[in-house]
Protein backbone atom coordinates (compact mmCIF):
# COMPACT_ATOMS: atom_id res chain seq x y z
CA UNK A 1 0.00 0.00 0.00
CA UNK A 2 1.49 3.25 -1.28
CA UNK A 3 2.56 5.85 1.97
CA UNK A 4 0.24 8.93 2.80
CA UNK A 5 1.58 11.76 1.66
CA UNK A 6 1.04 13.07 5.36
CA UNK A 7 3.59 10.85 6.70
CA UNK A 8 6.10 11.81 3.77
CA UNK A 9 5.34 15.41 4.92
CA UNK A 10 5.41 14.84 8.75
CA UNK A 11 9.13 13.32 8.35
CA UNK A 12 9.96 16.29 6.22
CA UNK A 13 8.53 18.91 9.24
CA UNK A 14 10.30 17.02 11.21
CA UNK A 15 13.50 17.36 9.69
CA UNK A 16 13.21 20.96 9.64
CA UNK A 17 11.91 21.72 13.45
CA UNK A 18 15.09 19.79 14.00
CA UNK A 19 17.31 22.13 11.67
CA UNK A 20 18.47 19.10 9.98
CA UNK A 21 17.18 20.95 6.89
CA UNK A 22 17.99 24.41 7.48
CA UNK A 23 16.12 27.46 6.56
CA UNK A 24 17.04 28.60 2.86
CA UNK A 25 17.84 25.05 2.08
CA UNK A 26 16.74 24.35 -1.66
CA UNK A 27 15.02 20.73 -1.47
CA UNK A 28 15.08 18.39 -4.66
CA UNK A 29 12.97 18.73 -7.80
CA UNK A 30 9.73 17.08 -7.32
CA UNK A 31 10.51 14.22 -9.84
CA UNK A 32 14.47 13.62 -8.11
CA UNK A 33 12.22 13.58 -4.93
CA UNK A 34 9.99 10.79 -5.67
CA UNK A 35 12.77 8.68 -7.60
CA UNK A 36 14.88 9.00 -4.26
CA UNK A 37 11.60 8.03 -2.17
CA UNK A 38 10.39 5.24 -4.64
CA UNK A 39 7.07 7.14 -4.96
CA UNK A 40 4.70 8.73 -7.62
CA UNK A 41 5.35 12.19 -8.82
CA UNK A 42 1.43 12.75 -7.98
CA UNK A 43 2.44 11.70 -4.52
CA UNK A 44 5.95 13.81 -4.42
CA UNK A 45 3.25 16.57 -5.51
CA UNK A 46 0.88 16.54 -2.56
CA UNK A 47 4.09 16.32 -0.25
CA UNK A 48 5.36 19.30 -1.65
CA UNK A 49 1.63 21.25 -1.55
CA UNK A 50 1.20 19.78 2.06
CA UNK A 51 4.63 21.54 3.40
CA UNK A 52 3.37 24.98 1.45
CA UNK A 53 0.55 24.83 3.45
CA UNK A 54 1.80 24.00 6.35
CA UNK A 55 3.99 27.44 5.62
CA UNK A 56 7.59 25.45 6.26
CA UNK A 57 8.86 25.95 2.50
CA UNK A 58 8.14 28.21 -0.20
CA UNK A 59 8.23 27.59 -4.13
CA UNK A 60 9.69 30.14 -6.75
CA UNK A 61 9.08 29.64 -10.19
CA UNK A 62 11.88 28.19 -12.74
CA UNK A 63 13.83 27.94 -9.10
CA UNK A 64 13.21 25.04 -6.80
CA UNK A 65 11.24 25.16 -3.25
CA UNK A 66 13.18 26.49 -0.30
CA UNK A 67 13.01 25.77 3.61
CA UNK A 68 11.67 28.86 4.25
CA UNK A 69 11.41 30.44 8.17
CA UNK A 70 11.52 28.42 10.89
CA UNK A 71 8.33 29.04 12.62
CA UNK A 72 9.44 31.49 15.67
CA UNK A 73 8.65 29.63 19.23
CA UNK A 74 5.65 31.27 21.21
CA UNK A 75 7.36 31.76 24.77
CA UNK A 76 10.76 32.33 25.43
CA UNK A 77 13.58 30.16 27.54
CA UNK A 78 13.84 31.50 31.34
CA UNK A 79 17.72 31.54 30.33
CA UNK A 80 17.39 33.08 26.80
CA UNK A 81 18.88 37.05 26.79
CA UNK A 82 16.85 39.33 26.01
CA UNK A 83 18.36 40.93 23.10
CA UNK A 84 18.68 37.45 21.58
CA UNK A 85 14.69 37.25 21.37
CA UNK A 86 13.12 35.98 18.53
CA UNK A 87 11.06 38.75 16.20
CA UNK A 88 8.36 37.70 14.21
CA UNK A 89 7.61 39.81 11.17
CA UNK A 90 5.55 37.25 9.41
CA UNK A 91 2.51 37.30 11.74
CA UNK A 92 0.32 41.03 12.15
CA UNK A 93 -1.74 41.15 14.68
CA UNK A 94 -2.19 44.76 16.11
CA UNK A 95 -2.76 45.38 19.33
CA UNK A 96 -3.48 48.61 21.68
CA UNK A 97 -2.68 49.48 25.04
CA UNK A 98 -5.24 48.54 27.24
CA UNK A 99 -7.01 46.72 24.82
CA UNK A 100 -8.27 43.77 26.72
CA UNK A 101 -9.71 46.07 29.69
CA UNK A 102 -11.46 48.02 27.05
CA UNK A 103 -13.40 44.85 25.84
CA UNK A 104 -14.01 43.71 28.51
CA UNK A 105 -15.78 46.16 29.49
CA UNK A 106 -18.20 46.14 26.95
CA UNK A 107 -18.48 42.28 28.02
CA UNK A 108 -19.75 43.05 31.16
CA UNK A 109 -23.24 43.48 30.33
CA UNK A 110 -23.73 40.13 28.39
CA UNK A 111 -22.34 38.24 31.56
CA UNK A 112 -26.25 39.07 33.06
CA UNK A 113 -28.40 35.85 33.13
CA UNK A 114 -31.11 37.20 30.92
CA UNK A 115 -28.97 39.00 28.14
CA UNK A 116 -26.45 35.27 28.24
CA UNK A 117 -29.20 33.31 27.58
CA UNK A 118 -30.19 35.66 24.37
CA UNK A 119 -26.76 36.23 23.70
CA UNK A 120 -26.44 31.89 23.46
CA UNK A 121 -28.98 31.07 21.07
CA UNK A 122 -28.16 30.08 17.71
CA UNK A 123 -27.99 33.00 14.98
CA UNK A 124 -28.32 32.64 10.78
CA UNK A 125 -25.80 34.47 8.71
CA UNK A 126 -28.08 37.47 8.33
CA UNK A 127 -27.41 37.95 12.41
CA UNK A 128 -28.94 39.84 14.03
CA UNK A 129 -31.08 43.51 13.40
CA UNK A 130 -28.64 45.27 15.57
CA UNK A 131 -25.63 43.93 14.19
CA UNK A 132 -26.04 44.69 10.91
CA UNK A 133 -27.21 48.29 12.12
CA UNK A 134 -23.87 48.24 13.92
CA UNK A 135 -22.09 46.80 11.05
CA UNK A 136 -23.51 49.31 8.36
CA UNK A 137 -22.74 52.12 10.54
CA UNK A 138 -19.14 50.78 10.88
CA UNK A 139 -18.05 50.10 7.09
CA UNK A 140 -19.70 53.18 6.34
CA UNK A 141 -17.54 55.83 4.25
CA UNK A 142 -18.29 59.58 2.97
CA UNK A 143 -19.67 57.89 -0.25
CA UNK A 144 -20.87 54.67 0.57
CA UNK A 145 -23.11 53.23 3.12
CA UNK A 146 -24.01 49.67 2.87
CA UNK A 147 -27.72 48.46 3.23
CA UNK A 148 -28.01 46.68 6.50
CA UNK A 149 -30.07 44.23 4.63
CA UNK A 150 -27.27 43.70 2.07
CA UNK A 151 -25.13 42.21 5.52
CA UNK A 152 -24.18 38.55 6.20
CA UNK A 153 -21.71 37.42 9.28
CA UNK A 154 -18.83 35.22 9.17
CA UNK A 155 -16.41 33.80 12.10
CA UNK A 156 -13.73 36.03 10.23
CA UNK A 157 -12.66 37.73 7.13
CA UNK A 158 -11.02 34.91 5.78
CA UNK A 159 -14.65 32.99 6.11
CA UNK A 160 -16.47 35.60 4.58
CA UNK A 161 -13.58 35.39 1.88
CA UNK A 162 -14.50 31.88 0.89
CA UNK A 163 -18.35 32.26 1.40
CA UNK A 164 -18.09 34.59 -1.25
CA UNK A 165 -16.21 32.57 -3.68
CA UNK A 166 -17.82 29.51 -2.97
CA UNK A 167 -21.36 31.29 -4.24
CA UNK A 168 -19.25 32.76 -7.23
CA UNK A 169 -17.14 30.53 -8.22
CA UNK A 170 -18.09 26.86 -9.28
CA UNK A 171 -15.22 24.06 -8.75
CA UNK A 172 -12.85 24.15 -11.99
CA UNK A 173 -13.62 27.77 -12.56
CA UNK A 174 -11.20 30.93 -12.96
CA UNK A 175 -11.19 33.39 -10.31
CA UNK A 176 -8.53 36.85 -10.85
CA UNK A 177 -6.30 37.48 -8.22
CA UNK A 178 -3.85 40.38 -8.11
CA UNK A 179 -0.05 39.22 -9.05
CA UNK A 180 0.65 39.46 -5.55
CA UNK A 181 -2.05 38.80 -3.40
CA UNK A 182 -2.99 37.69 0.18
CA UNK A 183 -1.87 34.13 0.12
CA UNK A 184 -4.42 32.55 2.16
CA UNK A 185 -7.07 33.27 -0.88
CA UNK A 186 -4.95 30.95 -2.80
CA UNK A 187 -5.13 28.30 -0.71
CA UNK A 188 -8.72 28.79 0.10
CA UNK A 189 -9.16 28.72 -4.18
CA UNK A 190 -8.01 25.16 -3.98
CA UNK A 191 -9.70 24.04 -1.32
CA UNK A 192 -12.72 24.91 -3.58
CA UNK A 193 -10.97 23.60 -6.29
CA UNK A 194 -10.64 27.00 -7.73
CA UNK A 195 -7.95 28.22 -10.17
CA UNK A 196 -6.53 31.55 -9.30
CA UNK A 197 -5.55 33.83 -12.28
CA UNK A 198 -2.51 36.32 -11.40
CA UNK A 199 -3.28 39.56 -13.19
CA UNK A 200 -0.61 42.20 -13.55
CA UNK A 201 -0.09 45.47 -11.28
CA UNK A 202 0.88 48.51 -11.68
CA UNK A 203 2.02 51.47 -9.55
CA UNK A 204 -2.27 51.71 -8.93
CA UNK A 205 -3.11 48.46 -8.62
CA UNK A 206 -4.96 45.54 -10.12
CA UNK A 207 -4.73 46.90 -14.15
CA UNK A 208 -8.03 46.46 -15.37
CA UNK A 209 -6.71 45.80 -19.11
CA UNK A 210 -4.93 42.84 -17.74
CA UNK A 211 -8.18 41.60 -16.38
CA UNK A 212 -10.04 42.15 -19.53
CA UNK A 213 -7.67 40.08 -20.96
CA UNK A 214 -7.26 37.47 -18.68
CA UNK A 215 -11.34 37.56 -19.07
CA UNK A 216 -11.38 37.20 -23.37
CA UNK A 217 -8.58 34.71 -23.43
CA UNK A 218 -10.59 32.29 -20.82
CA UNK A 219 -13.75 32.95 -18.95
CA UNK A 220 -13.34 34.14 -15.08
CA UNK A 221 -16.41 33.62 -12.94
CA UNK A 222 -15.08 36.56 -10.08
CA UNK A 223 -12.31 38.53 -9.20
CA UNK A 224 -10.67 38.75 -5.74
CA UNK A 225 -9.12 42.70 -5.07
CA UNK A 226 -7.60 44.38 -2.54
CA UNK A 227 -7.81 48.16 -3.51
CA UNK A 228 -7.29 49.54 -0.22
CA UNK A 229 -3.73 49.16 1.79
CA UNK A 230 -3.23 46.45 -0.86
CA UNK A 231 -1.39 43.61 1.05
CA UNK A 232 1.89 43.48 0.54
CA UNK A 233 2.51 46.53 -1.23
CA UNK A 234 0.24 48.70 0.76
CA UNK A 235 -1.01 50.49 -2.98
CA UNK A 236 -4.04 52.25 -2.54
CA UNK A 237 -6.06 52.77 -6.04
CA UNK A 238 -7.40 56.55 -6.77
CA UNK A 239 -10.40 57.35 -7.61
CA UNK A 240 -9.82 57.85 -11.41
CA UNK A 241 -8.27 53.85 -10.67
CA UNK A 242 -11.77 52.44 -9.04
CA UNK A 243 -13.47 54.37 -11.42
CA UNK A 244 -11.94 52.64 -14.25
CA UNK A 245 -11.51 49.07 -13.06
CA UNK A 246 -15.96 49.43 -11.80
CA UNK A 247 -16.01 50.19 -15.60
CA UNK A 248 -14.68 47.15 -16.39
CA UNK A 249 -16.09 44.77 -14.36
CA UNK A 250 -19.30 46.07 -15.46
CA UNK A 251 -18.43 45.85 -18.97
CA UNK A 252 -17.61 42.17 -18.83
CA UNK A 253 -20.43 41.14 -16.18
CA UNK A 254 -17.63 40.19 -13.42
CA UNK A 255 -18.76 40.09 -9.95
CA UNK A 256 -15.97 41.13 -7.56
CA UNK A 257 -14.90 40.30 -4.10
CA UNK A 258 -13.53 43.65 -2.42
CA UNK A 259 -11.24 42.79 0.37
CA UNK A 260 -10.91 46.04 2.87
CA UNK A 261 -9.79 44.12 6.12
CA UNK A 262 -6.89 46.36 6.42
CA UNK A 263 -9.12 49.98 5.80
CA UNK A 264 -9.82 50.60 9.40
CA UNK A 265 -5.75 52.68 8.98
CA UNK A 266 -7.25 54.62 6.32
CA UNK A 267 -9.86 57.70 7.41
CA UNK A 268 -10.74 58.79 4.19
CA UNK A 269 -11.23 57.12 0.77
CA UNK A 270 -14.50 55.37 -0.38
CA UNK A 271 -14.47 51.42 -2.07
CA UNK A 272 -14.87 49.81 -5.09
CA UNK A 273 -18.16 49.05 -4.35
CA UNK A 274 -19.05 52.69 -4.30
CA UNK A 275 -18.27 52.77 -7.83
CA UNK A 276 -20.17 49.15 -9.26
CA UNK A 277 -22.55 48.87 -6.09
CA UNK A 278 -24.26 46.02 -7.88
CA UNK A 279 -21.14 43.97 -8.42
CA UNK A 280 -19.22 43.97 -5.67
CA UNK A 281 -19.27 41.55 -2.95
CA UNK A 282 -17.49 43.67 0.47
CA UNK A 283 -15.01 41.72 2.99
CA UNK A 284 -14.38 43.22 6.75
CA UNK A 285 -14.11 41.98 9.88
CA UNK A 286 -13.02 42.93 13.79
CA UNK A 287 -9.67 40.74 13.94
CA UNK A 288 -7.60 43.34 13.06
CA UNK A 289 -9.51 46.59 14.60
CA UNK A 290 -10.60 44.51 17.87
CA UNK A 291 -8.19 41.48 18.30
CA UNK A 292 -7.64 38.25 16.24
CA UNK A 293 -9.63 35.75 18.53
CA UNK A 294 -12.69 37.57 19.32
CA UNK A 295 -13.86 38.69 15.76
CA UNK A 296 -16.79 38.53 13.31
CA UNK A 297 -16.70 38.98 9.75
CA UNK A 298 -18.19 40.81 7.16
CA UNK A 299 -19.72 40.33 3.51
CA UNK A 300 -21.85 42.75 2.11
CA UNK A 301 -23.41 41.30 -0.67
CA UNK A 302 -24.02 43.59 -4.11
CA UNK A 303 -27.27 45.71 -4.37
CA UNK A 304 -29.74 44.76 -6.43
CA UNK A 305 -30.75 47.01 -9.87
CA UNK A 306 -34.02 45.41 -9.65
CA UNK A 307 -36.09 43.04 -7.83
CA UNK A 308 -35.78 39.23 -9.10
CA UNK A 309 -37.59 36.38 -7.82
CA UNK A 310 -37.15 35.79 -3.93
CA UNK A 311 -35.55 32.14 -3.83
CA UNK A 312 -35.77 32.71 0.16
CA UNK A 313 -38.31 34.69 2.04
CA UNK A 314 -36.49 38.43 2.72
CA UNK A 315 -33.55 37.62 0.42
CA UNK A 316 -32.11 38.02 -3.20
CA UNK A 317 -30.46 35.59 -5.71
CA UNK A 318 -27.01 36.97 -3.99
CA UNK A 319 -27.41 36.91 -0.72
CA UNK A 320 -29.32 33.53 -0.74
CA UNK A 321 -26.35 32.08 -2.67
CA UNK A 322 -23.64 33.92 -0.35
CA UNK A 323 -25.76 32.72 2.89
CA UNK A 324 -25.88 29.28 1.51
CA UNK A 325 -22.48 29.29 1.08
CA UNK A 326 -21.47 30.27 4.67
CA UNK A 327 -24.18 28.28 6.06
CA UNK A 328 -22.95 24.58 4.55
CA UNK A 329 -19.52 25.69 4.97
CA UNK A 330 -20.08 25.85 8.93
CA UNK A 331 -18.52 29.71 8.38
CA UNK A 332 -21.41 31.78 10.26
CA UNK A 333 -20.61 33.65 13.19
CA UNK A 334 -21.28 32.89 16.79
CA UNK A 335 -24.46 34.76 18.31
CA UNK A 336 -22.06 35.69 21.23
CA UNK A 337 -19.41 37.09 19.36
CA UNK A 338 -22.37 38.92 17.30
CA UNK A 339 -23.48 40.39 21.12
CA UNK A 340 -20.29 41.56 21.57
CA UNK A 341 -19.56 43.34 18.49
CA UNK A 342 -22.62 45.11 18.86
CA UNK A 343 -21.92 46.50 22.20
CA UNK A 344 -17.90 47.37 21.27
CA UNK A 345 -19.33 49.31 17.83
CA UNK A 346 -22.08 51.23 19.95
CA UNK A 347 -19.55 51.88 23.05
CA UNK A 348 -17.04 53.59 21.44
CA UNK A 349 -15.00 50.63 21.93
CA UNK A 350 -13.69 49.54 18.54
CA UNK A 351 -13.58 53.19 17.67
CA UNK A 352 -10.68 53.58 20.53
CA UNK A 353 -8.71 50.99 19.26
CA UNK A 354 -8.97 52.11 15.93
CA UNK A 355 -7.46 55.62 16.55
CA UNK A 356 -4.74 54.19 18.63
CA UNK A 357 -3.95 51.50 16.33
CA UNK A 358 -3.53 54.25 13.37
CA UNK A 359 -1.29 55.91 15.69
CA UNK A 360 0.63 52.90 16.27
CA UNK A 361 1.16 52.18 12.83
CA UNK A 362 1.90 55.43 12.04
CA UNK A 363 4.78 55.16 14.67
CA UNK A 364 5.93 51.77 13.52
CA UNK A 365 6.30 52.92 9.50
CA UNK A 366 8.18 56.33 11.42
CA UNK A 367 10.77 52.97 12.50
CA UNK A 368 10.76 51.80 9.39
CA UNK A 369 11.72 55.02 7.15
CA UNK A 370 14.34 55.76 9.92
CA UNK A 371 16.28 51.89 9.61
CA UNK A 372 15.83 51.10 6.14
CA UNK A 373 16.41 54.56 5.08
CA UNK A 374 18.12 54.19 1.35
CA UNK A 375 16.77 50.75 0.71
CA UNK A 376 13.72 50.18 -1.82
CA UNK A 377 10.87 50.29 0.80
CA UNK A 378 7.63 50.55 -0.25
CA UNK A 379 5.04 50.74 2.14
CA UNK A 380 1.44 53.46 3.30
CA UNK A 381 2.66 55.56 6.21
CA UNK A 382 -0.44 54.04 7.34
CA UNK A 383 -0.11 50.63 7.14
CA UNK A 384 1.02 47.88 9.14
CA UNK A 385 3.39 46.03 6.91
CA UNK A 386 6.24 47.03 4.43
CA UNK A 387 7.10 45.94 1.02
CA UNK A 388 11.27 45.65 0.48
CA UNK A 389 12.89 45.31 -2.94
CA UNK A 390 15.79 43.81 -1.57
CA UNK A 391 19.43 44.88 -2.80
CA UNK A 392 21.02 42.93 -5.31
CA UNK A 393 22.47 40.27 -5.38
CA UNK A 394 19.94 39.45 -2.19
CA UNK A 395 17.12 37.19 -2.81
CA UNK A 396 13.86 36.47 -0.94
CA UNK A 397 14.80 32.89 -0.09
CA UNK A 398 18.58 33.82 1.02
CA UNK A 399 17.68 36.58 2.76
CA UNK A 400 14.53 35.43 4.83
CA UNK A 401 17.41 32.48 5.46
CA UNK A 402 19.68 34.79 7.03
CA UNK A 403 17.03 36.79 8.87
CA UNK A 404 16.18 33.28 10.61
CA UNK A 405 19.68 33.09 11.68
CA UNK A 406 19.42 35.85 13.10
CA UNK A 407 16.21 35.42 15.19
CA UNK A 408 14.30 37.50 12.80
CA UNK A 409 11.45 36.00 10.63
CA UNK A 410 10.16 37.70 7.34
CA UNK A 411 8.03 36.56 5.04
CA UNK A 412 9.37 35.99 1.20
CA UNK A 413 8.16 37.35 -1.73
CA UNK A 414 7.21 34.35 -3.84
CA UNK A 415 4.31 33.56 -0.39
CA UNK A 416 2.38 36.34 -2.13
CA UNK A 417 2.85 35.46 -6.07
CA UNK A 418 5.42 35.83 -8.80
CA UNK A 419 4.61 39.23 -9.52
CA UNK A 420 6.37 42.78 -9.17
CA UNK A 421 10.09 41.01 -8.35
CA UNK A 422 8.64 38.85 -6.02
CA UNK A 423 11.53 36.77 -6.03
CA UNK A 424 13.74 39.73 -4.43
CA UNK A 425 11.44 41.34 -2.12
CA UNK A 426 10.15 39.87 1.30
CA UNK A 427 7.44 41.37 2.98
CA UNK A 428 7.78 43.19 6.78
CA UNK A 429 4.69 42.86 8.83
CA UNK A 430 5.06 45.27 11.84
CA UNK A 431 2.23 45.33 13.55
CA UNK A 432 3.05 42.28 16.18
CA UNK A 433 6.85 43.00 17.35
CA UNK A 434 6.51 45.68 20.52
CA UNK A 435 8.66 48.79 19.10
CA UNK A 436 11.73 47.91 21.04
CA UNK A 437 11.89 44.88 19.45
CA UNK A 438 10.51 45.94 15.89
CA UNK A 439 13.69 48.88 16.11
CA UNK A 440 16.21 46.43 16.89
CA UNK A 441 15.18 43.97 14.14
CA UNK A 442 14.95 46.37 11.81
CA UNK A 443 18.40 47.99 12.46
CA UNK A 444 20.28 44.30 12.22
CA UNK A 445 17.83 43.26 8.91
CA UNK A 446 19.81 46.79 7.62
CA UNK A 447 22.92 45.46 8.47
CA UNK A 448 22.26 41.98 6.66
CA UNK A 449 21.01 43.61 3.52
CA UNK A 450 24.18 45.52 3.16
CA UNK A 451 26.45 42.53 3.37
CA UNK A 452 26.61 39.82 0.42
CA UNK A 453 24.69 36.62 0.89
Amino acid sequence: MAEDYRRIADRIAADIASGRLEPGRRLPPQRVFARRRGIAGSTAGRVYGELVRRGLVVGEVGRGTFVRASPVPSGRALAEPATAAPVNLELNYPSAPGQSELLAAGLAPLLRPDVLAEATRTASAAGTRAAREAAAGLLATEGWRPAPDRLLFAGNARQAIAGALASLVPPGGRLGVESLTYPLVREIAARLGVVPVPLAMDEQGLCPDALAAAHRSAPLAAVYVQPTLHNPTSVTMRAGRLRELADTVRDLGLPVVEDRIWSFLQEDGDPLAAYAPERTYVVDGLSKRVAPGLTVGFLVVPEEQEEPERPEEGAGQDEAAAAGALRSGGWTAGRFALEAAVRWIGDGTVARLVAAKRADAAERQRLVAEHLAGFAVRADPRAYYAWWELPEPWRADTFTAAAAQRGIAVTPGPAFGSGQGAADAVRLGLASAPLPELARALRTLAGVACTRP
